[in-house]
């Protein structure tokens, strides 16, 4: 049985060559390959800070971690890092699934606005370009700020039914 709430929404961007471009990084920020031993923790404190005023939160370290990295479409390289260059703290934190599906993606609260977010998805696009995917998909809770809806369609992609 379903509990009631609201349905999320899914979004799509077909990946055709206008979708593959460089990520345009805002100044004072450099991307990291994902190591866990170094990102895991704070990449899941960040995105329990992100969704907090956002329709939800993320489980538990000791859950979320062993459920992330034992899922059959967990890849490290489709984690995205970026740090900020003056505290070494994550600034923004992309992760998605082998299926071209962009699971979780969060900016801390002072990079908002600056072009991470849209910079973040650029990587997850060339990288799901480069596997050759069609598309690539996310869902959003209704309920999640306008910001984030305002990116999705901004960045090229599209409400799809599902």
């Amino acid at each position: 049985m379903k509990l009631s709430g609201p349905e999320p929404i899914r979004f799509r961007k077909v990946l055709d060559r206008s979708a593959v471009s460089p990520p345009v990084l805002p100044d004072g920020v450099r991307c990291e390959d994902f190591t866990p031993a170094r990102h895991a923790f704070k990449a899941r404190r960040l995105l329990n800070d992100a969704y907090r005023n956002g329709g939800g939160a993320v489980r538990s370290y000791e859950e979320w971690w062993p459920e992330l990295h034992d899922d059959s479409e967990y890849d490290p390289a489709l984690c995205f890092v970026v740090m900020d260059a003056s505290d070494g703290e994550i600034a923004g934190f992309a992760q998605c699934w082998t299926s071209a599906f962009v699971k979780d993606i969060a900016v801390a609260h002072r990079w908002r606005r600056k072009g991470l977010g849209a910079a973040l998805m650029q990587m997850a696009f060339n990288a799901f370009a480069e596997r050759k995917a069609p598309f690539v998909d996310l869902k959003v809770e209704s309920t999640n700020p306008h910001g984030a809806l305002h990116l999705y369609r901004s960045i090229g992609m599209n409400r799809v039914a599902g």
